[in-house]
């Protein structure tokens, strides 16, 4: 229970901290050049991956409910585990699953109350009008790593010429707290689930 508070107060801790930092400083698209392969660039989405939209403002309620009901259910699943004494790895995959989607949560069902627009303006905190309603706000996005950034040479049939960048989407600390944990889980998954099997024979 201690490291699984650990890990998720942490990862909330920093992804909230620079996603209040970037929305409080940043207008909607500003891009700070880090290195060649490291860029901070403001985007906000409506929460589903890479930013993707569906069905207006009832498709975005519907992810938000979506949103709180799983992770109700890996709240559970994180709980059990727990309570099987079952092996870190699995208790650490888990809080990061959970710490990850509880980040963005929070900007879905806060942040449209929390704060004002970031169109071609610097966002207010606690405005007397945020820019949306509760379970209306959208995610802070603002991690960019384009480490391959050119075009592609002619020969490439089909492909040839176009502009290619790697890696292109824009995301947050959640989202790589979500991306780490379900990769713990695929290549420790046997690992991970082996001492909750042994437990549940020892009972039987």
């Amino acid at each position: 229970m201690k490291r699984a508070f650990t890990i998720i107060s942490i990862v909330l801790l920093i992804d909230q901290i620079t996603k209040i930092y970037i929305k409080s400083h940043f207008f909607l698209g500003e891009e700070i050049i880090v290195f060649d392969w490291f860029r901070i660039h403001f985007l906000e989405n409506n929460g589903m991956a890479w930013g993707a939209e569906f069905g207006g403002a009832t498709g975005k309620l519907l992810l938000t409910i979506f949103r709180l009901f799983a992770i109700c259910g890996i709240g559970y699943w994180l709980f059990t585990s727990i309570r099987d004494k079952a092996s870190w790895k699995l208790v650490t995959a888990i809080s990061l699953i959970f710490a990850g989607a509880m980040g963005n949560i929070i900007d879905s069902v806060f942040y449209g109350i929390f704060f004002s627009d970031s169109y071609h303006t610097i966002a207010q905190v606690f405005p007397e009008q945020g820019y949306s309603r509760l379970f209306y706000g959208k995610v802070v996005d603002m991690l960019y790593f384009p480490m391959i950034n050119a075009d592609l040479p002619q020969w490439i049939p089909f492909f040839g010429g176009d502009h290619f960048t790697f890696f292109d989407p824009v995301f947050n600390v959640a989202d790589s707290s979500i991306s780490i944990g379900v990769t713990l889980l695929i290549f420790f998954g046997k690992k991970a689930f082996a001492k909750t099997e042994a437990t549940e024979v020892l009972e039987a």
